[in-house]
């Protein structure tokens, strides 16, 4: 095991501990997911020794490229980056348990028809541009409970809770309100009582604002570079697959 390594995830280990006792919330309510986008396979699987169990892909090409690699550990594997409509087919070759960017009816009515063909389910979270960003993507908030709606339509797709990426910004006032919004979102779907639609995940917050997300009820934060070090380019680069790129 890389010391390094060991000594990021226990590091955040107390911070999101940290953030619960603050929070009045058991450190158990939330789940540590590594973010492993240009990560090698070798250190995803001493990451996964370590005890860091979930991890998640923004590429659907690196997926593939460390697929045989990582089936040597046992580990649960989400998808977290922005969905192309013709991926639909290879994502459900790779044991994706959950699907944490769908973001639009016509994603969701591909992935329906290709689990009715492949006789599987997937659970979803319904990704949200709560920053109002336009180079970011995700629902609309005011469109978010029409959405969800009409996914909970599609019966090979399991709704399991909400999704943001907030503001990129070091200042914690800034970046609160996005996910405040997913929060006060999270209840109202939830006071519906949608048949078949549970709210019972808040993925949001990474290694530079998980504390603020855990203050406003994440049950997942998406972490990569407070474990795994700096990469070649900022997570601005990686998260913004852009409409425009």
């Amino acid at each position: 095991m890389e010391e390094g390594l060991q000594h990021n995830i226990e590091k955040i280990r107390r911070r999101i501990d940290t953030a619960c006792k603050n929070s009045s919330r058991k450190p158990t309510d939330v789940k540590l997911l590594l973010a492993t986008k240009t990560v090698s396979a070798d250190r995803i699987k001493a990451a996964i020794t370590a005890g860091c169990r979930l991890i998640a892909e923004n590429k659907i090409q690196e997926v593939k490229e460390k697929f045989n690699d990582l089936q040597e550990v046992a580990h649960e594997s989400h998808f977290i980056g922005h969905l192309q409509t013709n991926k639909v087919k290879e994502l459900l070759k790779y044991n994706i348990t959950c699907l944490h960017s769908l973001d639009r009816l016509e994603l969701g009515e591909k992935l329906q028809h290709r689990l009715v063909l492949e006789n599987k389910y997937l659970d979803v979270l319904i990704q949200v541009n709560t920053s109002g960003e336009v180079s970011k993507f995700g629902v609309p908030p005011d469109q978010a409970i029409m959405l969800v709606q009409k996914i909970a339509c599609l019966d090979r797709l399991r709704i399991k809770g909400l999704m943001t990426i907030g503001l990129f910004s070091a200042d914690a006032a800034k970046v609160r309100p996005c996910f405040q919004l997913l929060s006060q979102l999270k209840d109202q779907i939830a006071g519906l009582n949608i048949t078949g639609v549970q709210m019972q995940e808040l993925s949001m917050g990474m290694s530079s604002d998980l504390e603020v997300a855990i203050e406003e009820g994440a049950t997942i934060v998406r972490v990569g570079t407070a474990v795994f070090g700096k990469r070649q380019y900022p997570d601005s680069f990686y998260w913004n697959e852009s409409k425009g790129r």
